[in-house]
């Protein structure tokens, strides 16, 4: 849009924004009802500009926060205490949300979802809704135009303290506590899927009724929070074997049972569900199954007041905004010098995935004096190593050595902006890749259960296509989480250096390329719509050059070897 245009656009907008506002009922309307967020401190994924968050719960109509131009974003209040929250106005200016939610929590880090629309109209939006929480927030998941999420005032009314006995209201009660469940999976397909695992806040690991005597119904599973406790909220993370009728129902004495939620058009994944009720025990039992298979629960939590909790680790903290540089290789040094011991450990042997090389330990990775890594693939047979057959020798030894490393024993992060600029070569079977891994794979846990985050994959066969993609139990392999991509023009990813980062926090990951961002990960839309989100802890980096394998294929003979993949930089935000 021209910035006249633009301009003249803003002063409509303005202007409805106004008489709207006027237009608005009285919060003396609502019996009780305060305006409760003007002036309190206020939080924002960006901001673009001098228009910053404060801006939009300062009562001044002349005045707004913009975000930065990309999806998603979010402004955040902390109304100082909990509230029973009522409703809520927006007066948004040109730049709407068609898509958004409007979330409650206690804590800042688990969000109850109050409003949610992918039909967003822009103007003034007054929202009678229904929660209890400290933070309120916007969060934006669909832009209707090119610019970014702009509110000229967020407005939260409500009664202040509601909802929040002892200031414990909405606490994690489950945590760590004894479950009991009709049957147990403990087999290849499911090891220790006890009633344990569904209260351990782990979303990698869950509970299961046993294929030998549970794929029945009913099936249930409960907990015993310690002493009688107020329940005011359960969520359900479900595994494909979900419940499509099921109550969640709690008792004093662990026989004796009272329904205060129940469905009969149970969803699956992951739900939220605001229930009141009395008692030590709570349970799920489930009545009708939504698969020919048994029940199967990845969390169970009960939120409300009372019980006896144990205290859960704290959750990360997100990165600062703006960000600061906490890692970073630039790879300077003299030709022929090797990887930074201090920052990378080659990773030795022989690939995964049907792969044909031998990563060595650092002789195919050098520097090469001008501020570059050079990761080169060779073609040149390990005695001794076994791969696949190659195609064009039928050899089962490794006829390929390439280069692998990691910062597994050196560096391990939770959250950031994590940065690589690379040139990557072209050629069938070569497969180049920067990506992060769980660091709880280096103490046992198996993937994909401790999650991978792809940052760059890109095929030698098809050099003007790039990808990024998340794996875990529930979505990994060819199922994995993720999206093809290009360059402008579709120009030839193998021609020069290119910048791939991801924006990595506890709302989701952006991936960019070159500073446009290329795909977006929303985690509660991940947990709604595909399974656990299980990226909330520490990662390492790895760098590779792969040679062959199931998804880029086999090299040939017009394969060119030695081929090179340089890396100018990797650096680490938070």
């Amino acid at each position: 849009m021209h910035a006249p245009l633009r301009r003249f656009a803003l002063l409509l907008a303005l202007a409805a924004s106004l008489f709207a506002f006027i237009a608005l009922p009285a919060p003396s309307a609502q019996a009780a009802e305060t305006l409760l967020s003007q002036a309190k401190p206020v939080t924002a994924s960006s901001t673009e500009g001098p228009f910053g968050a404060s801006s939009a719960v300062d009562g001044d109509l002349g005045t707004r926060w913009s975000s930065g131009f990309a999806d998603p974003q979010w402004i955040q209040i902390d109304l100082g205490a909990n509230a029973a929250i009522s409703r809520v106005v927006l007066t948004w200016e040109a730049a709407y949300a068609k898509g958004f939610r409007i979330e409650v929590s206690s804590d800042a880090a688990s969000w109850t979802v109050v409003h949610q629309t992918a039909t967003g109209t822009g103007g003034v939006q007054n929202l009678a809704v229904t929660g209890t929480g400290r933070y309120v927030r916007m969060y934006g998941t669909q832009r209707a135009t090119l610019y970014g999420y702009s509110l000229w005032e967020f407005q939260v009314y409500g009664t202040a303290g509601a909802g929040n006995p002892g200031g414990d209201a909405g606490k994690l009660l489950s945590y760590g506590k004894q479950g009991a469940a009709s049957s147990s999976q403990a087999d290849s397909n499911c090891w220790e899927c006890t009633p344990a695992r569904a209260f351990d806040r782990d979303p990698a690991s869950r509970w299961a009724t046993s294929p030998t005597t549970g794929w029945t119904d009913p099936g249930w599973i409960s907990v015993d929070l310690g002493a009688t406790a107020q329940i005011d909220k359960v969520v359900l993370q479900w595994d494909p074997a979900y419940a499509k009728s099921f109550q969640i129902q709690v008792s004093s004495n662990g026989a004796d049972w009272t329904p205060i939620y129940s469905t009969t058009s149970g969803t699956g994944f992951k739900q939220t569900l605001a229930v009141s009720g009395t008692g030590r025990y709570v349970r799920m039992y489930g009545t009708q199954r939504a698969t020919p298979y048994g029940y199967s629960l990845w969390e169970f939590q009960v939120y409300g007041t009372g019980g006896s909790p144990v205290q859960a680790p704290p959750l990360p903290s997100d990165p600062a905004n703006p960000p600061r540089l906490v890692w970073s290789d630039d790879f300077d040094g003299a030709a022929g010098g090797k990887p930074d011991a201090s920052k990378w450990r080659a990773d030795p042997g022989s690939g995964p995935n049907n792969e044909l090389e031998y990563y060595t330990d650092h002789r195919n990775a050098a520097l090469d004096g001008a501020g570059h890594l050079v990761m080169e693939a060779r073609k040149e047979a390990t005695a001794g190593a076994s791969c696949p057959p190659d195609p064009l020798s039928g050899s089962t030894t490794c006829q390929y050595t390439s280069a692998r490393m990691n910062t597994g024993a050196t560096f391990q992060f939770t959250y950031g902006r994590v940065e690589a600029r690379i040139k990557v070569p072209k050629g069938n079977g070569l497969w180049p890749a920067f990506w992060m891994m769980g660091a709880d794979f280096l103490t046992g846990r198996p993937w994909p259960y401790n999650g991978e985050v792809d940052i760059m994959e890109i095929l030698g066969k098809d050099v003007k296509t790039a990808y990024s993609t998340v794996h875990a139990p529930a979505y990994n392999g060819g199922g994995g989480i993720g999206s093809p991509y290009t360059l402008p023009g579709n120009a030839d990813f193998s021609d020069d250096f290119h910048t791939w980062a991801a924006d990595w926090n506890s709302r989701g990951i952006t991936y960019s390329l070159d500073g446009r961002t290329v795909f977006t990960l929303d985690k509660d839309q991940v947990e709604q719509t595909r399974g656990p989100w299980i990226f909330d802890h520490p990662h390492y980096m790895i760098l590779n050059l792969a040679v062959g394998g199931d998804w880029p294929g086999p090299t040939d003979a017009g394969t060119p070897f030695p081929s090179k993949m340089l890396v100018d930089y990797v650096r680490v935000y938070q």
